[in-house]
């Protein structure tokens, strides 16, 4: 697989979410916009911890502030993840995709401690496909991050489940690479 591993932005976003915190706020602020402090309360840690975890996510762009408050004589910033907006590609080098998959496994084995009896699903593979059923299985799970991400509602509320979901599909060597494998995510339009 050809990765652009000169694209500072890229390296910089990917090494910002390779914490396994930073994942739990990813996925807390999808749902609804909140505060440092209210991050701090959700998540169990200190307020400056909050802070500090949250300028990160902001200064590579995974975060957007939704609004500003006055509390007490100072502002209180309200951060939001927008998992449907584009960014750039994530391509970077190995060694920073597997310090984020790393940071992923811990998240899904915290998630574990909380799973229940009930629906899901699990799938792991390693093969060999035609390009068209390896762009269109990324179109599915494409769809499916921006489905949930939408419909992401605030912990706790009536008549949700509670879910974790976590994909990571890439190629490998030894196939097609570069442009011949390359994959571009449809258009809302054309699903």
């Amino acid at each position: 697989m050809e990765v652009d591993e000169t694209d500072p932005q890229a390296v910089a976003r990917l090494r910002a979410t390779a914490h396994p915190v930073r994942l739990r706020i990813l996925s807390l602020l999808t749902a609804e916009a909140m505060s440092a402090a209210e991050v701090a309360r959700a998540l169990d840690l200190t307020h400056a911890n909050a802070s500090y975890h949250l300028r990160q996510l902001q200064d590579v762009g995974e975060l957007v502030v939704e609004s500003e408050e006055k509390i007490r004589g100072g502002v209180a910033k309200r951060y939001r993840y927008d998992a449907t907006r584009e960014v750039a590609d994530r391509s970077s080098q190995v060694d920073d995709r597997i310090a984020y998959a790393r940071a992923n496994a811990m998240e899904v084995e915290r998630r574990l401690h909380e799973a229940t009896r009930g629906s899901g699903s699990s799938s792991d593979l390693e093969a060999w496909v035609p390009v068209e059923t390896w762009h269109r299985a990324l179109d599915l799970l494409h769809e499916a991050s921006h489905l949930l991400h939408a419909a992401a509602r605030p912990a706790g509320t009536p008549d949700t489940v509670h879910v974790s979901v976590t994909h990571n599909a890439f190629t490998m060597t030894g196939g097609l690479e570069g442009e011949a494998a390359r994959w571009v995510p449809r258009e809302e339009d054309e699903r």
